[in-house]
């Protein structure tokens, strides 16, 4: 501590000195060689080389370990001002291999580290007495690992974002343990927890407590089974005495002694939070630059070096190494780097720069024009309202996820007549009468208890008192689209072929989703059919679905990837790209970087749904993406929570709720944040630029720059409802004479995804 201290006043008075030769002074003249020392000792290493060093940075830090290219390079200790210290290995400044970070409170953290986070197999040590080893991702406990408690307890099992999830093992100092299933840090599922004293209860548990099925045994063989809860009016069950031989005792004994006595002392810990994190801790690092204009402000640096940039701002590039060595300062200067973009959106000048900077399209207000009174849908939206009401609302048996084969049957659907007037089942209404008709009503009913989609809440999106959205065109098989008011749903209008194609396939797909949760496909709510009376008898067919965008965040940029060329490129010009723009496969210059264990899941889940997919004979379907850049989100750090969107013509849409830098860091720190982020939504990632070189020939994914973006992922594949029909045939045919035939979008469905998942691995790779 006392060495520690020495080397903060030691640092502090080296920084008082040159932040006086930097921006002036008001004292005495420095020494003119101390102060260009550490300059000299920079141009005398070229760029690349990896040297040892010494840094007394301007903050009070302190750096003493091998450098390269201004940045920790190698092995090397950092100590910051407020106690915190990291000693191990380093990657361009960050924390990067095996090291050791220690906290001014006493906790140490002894393990791997990836891009300065706390990744793989390591050690922490709380200040309360709490040890964790075992694996880590992102700074959570993430796999298997073992926890032993200050008071004597112990886990030892899967862990998941920093919780118990899966089996386990949890172990008391009294020797009272739990063996099963946890889920969110309680127990939840079968499992089996043993006393001292011999007695066990085995069955199922919800929220730490015996909830359902069960059975509670004694020494002597005893038991008694039943249905448990924690009120008695629900708990019942059946006494068996062991052998022939009934025990007075247990005769007289209550199941809820379960809860009032024998669990009163299993109370599972805590888990602690750690305020300051190693990837929240900024580094002050040296970048030399001679020369520069005494009048321009040093400018913030992200970790990897970039700098700051706003929204609507150009992302620009990192300067070379020789610029930075050969700009025109007399004086040495330090960048911060972190998060922090309290001076996001500076204008560059004189800073050296490859290709054309990147720019985030201008924010603009909900897409869609809202469906009010005069409006030509105004009728068929009061329609679908009150069939959406009608079909929801309707009381029914409680589903069960295993359905019968007639459940899916084309012709299991049911007609509703709505007149004006009202009838015994419809409700009187205002809109002129129609039929309503339910496609398949108790597969759609289960596929939403599935999704885990409240009745309450989806009836409030869809039929509430704020009006659909008309989004502005339809899109190219010229389908409609509606969007609720809240963003959660989509409704699109369909042709015949298609509900034919969605029934056919509605088994194969109602199967596919429940075995994998984690599936990118669209998810489906509900597919219903509106006849208007009349003389043209219309009709309106239309299916409900998620919308993959319905986020805090706001979403940057969105590309609709295929993995085909022709007519692969949005038309728009680039003055009229904006934040609603769907760009397309010859528009992406980005690689996208997901985490190994996220991009690994990635890649089953892909496989997975394409060859669902292809089994179901469906082609031309494309991956949706999503991207929220992070350094964008605001120009403040300190922008309230309550912030909200700039619209196009410079006002402030207060409809639109965005997050803030801080909550959205927060999400990211804590735990409970981490449910909320799945494959395909809410996923922290990086984004690489990429640039096409060979302008002779078209390339579908240009070459790495080695330029990183932090960035809040969506991604879903959508559009699956197209097989290889007639019409698909004749286009390829058409096509392929003029064409290339693997350019095109309309292949057969087997190489059709075959291409697709060649594509999709080239631009999505693990994060290195």
């Amino acid at each position: 501590m006392k060495a520690w201290e020495a080397t903060v006043r030691k640092t502090q008075a080296v920084a008082k000195k040159r932040a006086n030769t930097i921006f002036g002074t008001y004292g005495t003249t420095p020494n003119v060689e101390d102060e260009n020392m550490d300059d000299y000792e920079d141009e005398r290493h070229p760029n690349g080389e990896v040297y040892h060093a010494e840094r007394f940075l301007p903050n009070g830090d302190y750096y003493a370990g091998y450098w390269a290219d201004n940045f920790p390079h190698g092995t090397g200790k950092y100590w910051w001002t407020d106690g915190c210290m990291y000693v191990g290995e380093w990657f361009r400044g960050k924390t990067m291999g095996k090291g050791i970070f220690s906290w001014p409170s006493g906790a140490m953290y002894e393990g791997n580290f990836k891009s300065g986070f706390m990744d793989g197999e390591g050690t922490y040590s709380s200040s309360n007495g709490d040890t964790y080893k075992g694996s880590w991702m992102m700074n959570f406990k993430h796999g298997h690992g073992v926890k032993e408690y200050a008071n004597g307890d112990c886990y030892d099992g899967e862990w998941c974002r920093g919780l118990q999830e899966g089996q386990g093992k949890y172990q008391w100092k009294n020797g009272n343990y739990f063996v099963g299933e946890w889920k969110n840090g309680t127990i939840c599922g079968r499992g089996k927890l043993c006393w001292i004293n011999g007695n066990v209860y085995e069955g199922n548990w919800e929220d730490g407590l015996p909830k359902g099925n069960g059975t509670f045994k004694w020494p002597d063989g005893s038991l008694y089974v039943g249905n448990w809860s924690k009120d008695p009016k629900d708990q019942n069950g059946t006494y068996y005495p062991a052998g022939s031989t009934l025990l007075d005792g247990n005769l007289e004994w209550d199941p809820q002694d379960v809860y009032n006595v024998d669990l009163k002392d299993c109370k599972v810990c805590p888990n602690e939070k750690v305020s300051i994190l190693p990837s929240n801790k900024k580094l002050a690092v040296w970048r030399s630059s001679n020369a520069v204009d005494s009048s321009v402000r040093p400018r913030r640096m992200s970790v990897d070096g970039r700098l700051d940039a706003g929204i609507d701002k150009d992302f620009t590039r990192i300067p070379t190494p020789d610029a930075a060595r050969h700009s025109t300062s007399s004086a040495s200067t330090f960048d911060k780097i972190g998060v922090d973009d309290s001076l996001a959106g500076l204008q560059l000048e004189d800073v050296s720069t490859r290709g054309s900077p990147i720019r985030i399209p201008k924010m603009v207000k909900k897409q869609g024009e809202t469906i009010s009174k005069g409006h030509k849908n105004y009728e068929l939206m009061l329609n679908l309202q009150l069939g959406i009401r009608h079909s929801v609302g309707k009381p029914g048996p409680p589903p069960s996820f295993d359905l019968k084969p007639s459940a899916f049957d084309p012709k299991e659907k049911y007609w509703t007549r709505f007149p004006p007037e009202g009838s015994k089942n419809t409700p009187p209404h205002q809109s002129c009468e129609f039929r309503w008709k339910d496609y398949c009503p108790k597969v759609f009913r289960t596929l939403r208890m599935l999704f885990k989609v409240d009745p309450a809440d989806y009836m409030l999106s869809i039929c509430g008192n704020d009006a659909l959205r008309e989004l502005c065109s339809p899109g190219k098989s010229g389908s409609f689209f509606y969007l609720t008011n809240d963003d959660r749903y989509m409704i699109k209008t369909m042709k015949k072929a298609e509900v034919k194609v969605l029934l056919r396939m509605l088994n194969a797909y109602y199967n596919h989703v429940r075995a994998f949760e984690n599936t990118l496909v669209t998810k489906y709510f509900g597919l219903h059919c509106v006849r208007l009376n009349g003389p043209a008898q219309k009709k309106v067919r239309f299916i409900i679905m998620g919308n993959l965008f319905c986020t805090d965040y706001t979403i940057h940029k969105r590309y609709d990837l295929k993995g085909s060329t022709f007519g692969r490129i949005t038309d728009k010009p680039e003055s009229e790209i904006d934040a609603n723009t769907t760009l397309k496969d010859l528009d992406l210059n980005f690689i996208f970087r997901l985490q190994k264990n996220w991009f690994q899941e990635f890649r089953r889940q892909v496989d997975r749904d394409c060859e669902f997919l292809e089994q179901e004979r469906i082609m031309d379907y494309s991956l949706l993406v999503g991207l929220h850049f992070r350094e964008a989100s605001n120009s403040c750090e300190h922008t309230p929570s309550g912030c909200r969107t700039p619209t196009e013509n410079g006002g402030v849409d207060e409809t639109v709720p965005r997050l803030s830098r801080a909550d959205m860091d927060q999400l990211l720190l804590d735990p409970t944040g981490w449910a909320s982020i799945s494959l395909g939504i809410n996923m922290p990632a990086k984004v690489e630029r990429t640039e096409r070189k060979n302008e002779d020939e078209i390339q579908l994914v240009g070459e790495p720059t080695g330029e990183y973006y932090d960035v809040i992922m969506f991604f879903g594949i959508i559009d699956i409802l197209q097989d290889y029909d007639i019409t698909k045939k004749l286009e390829h045919a058409y096509k392929s004479i003029q064409y290339d035939p693997n350019s095109i979008s309309a292949v057969d469905p087997k190489q059709y995804s075959r291409r697709f998942r060649d594509y999709i691995f080239k631009v999505f790779a693990e994060d290195i």
